[in-house]
């Protein structure tokens, strides 16, 4: 009844500040990614500070020092629509993510996500999809930015893994950047199917990069996919 009660006013919250800073965010986009990218880092900083006080979630962030200087891919385990909010608070570099294209719909929200110059995907169609990461993926990280990829290609629940497609792989060896594998466990607090979220520290774990130059799309993803998995078997164990 609580974490019922708790979740309301977060989402009631969610729904007020989401239009205040999507109007600017939206406003700005003839100004550079920079300036933009900065009203959205602005609305994660927000939606998680109310997150913390409404529903008790907070999080602790392990491994920044294994982040590389230059653009990078991210793989990154992916369990609830926290992390879709952390990251740029979490990671110092311009980000570009590839999502399902539907998303662009929202009101606000996805209004947003096309103003930031977002990869949407549509994942009914494999072979455009891999045409669409490898174009703007490479694209972006031409241009500085780091770009997020969750190769399950959906939420998992904590304790599941899915198979791991390799576009995220394939994009890092075709650009010549490293990947930077990323563990968490955000679906014990934020869980893919419950609209209520529950009091806890979640757990954001950064591995050691995995160099791209002269390893196959194949053996990258392995290698994050191990990493990745690893880490899960003891965060998903842990209670906050």
């Amino acid at each position: 009844m609580i974490a019922g009660l708790r979740s309301v006013l977060f989402y009631l919250g969610l729904g007020v500040v989401t239009p205040l800073f999507a109007l600017p965010l939206l406003a700005a986009w003839p100004l550079p990614f920079r300036v933009r990218e900065g009203i959205a880092r602005g609305w994660c900083h927000t939606v998680l500070a109310w997150l913390r006080l409404t529903c008790g979630v907070r999080h602790r962030v392990e491994g920044l020092a294994n982040l590389p200087p230059g653009p990078a891919v991210i793989l990154a385990k992916h369990q609830s629509a926290w992390e879709t909010i952390a990251f740029r608070t979490v990671f110092p570099a311009h980000l570009s993510w590839v999502l399902k294209r539907v998303l662009f719909r929202i009101p606000f929200y996805g209004w947003s996500l096309k103003a930031l110059e977002e990869i949407g995907i549509d994942r009914g169609s494999a072979r455009e999809a891999l045409k669409q990461v490898a174009t703007k993926g490479e694209a972006h990280l031409a241009s500085g930015r780091w770009v997020v990829v969750f190769p399950e290609g959906t939420r998992m629940p904590p304790g599941e893994a899915g198979k791991y497609a390799q576009g995220g792989a394939r994009l890092a060896v075709a650009a010549g950047v490293p990947v930077v594998p990323v563990a968490l466990n955000s679906g014990r607090f934020w869980p893919k199917s419950d609209w209520r979220k529950y009091p806890g520290t979640i757990t954001l774990r950064i591995g050691p990069i995995i160099g791209s130059e002269g390893l196959s799309a194949a053996e990258v993803n392995r290698r994050a996919r191990d990493w990745i998995e690893a880490q899960q078997a003891e965060l998903d164990r842990l209670g906050g």
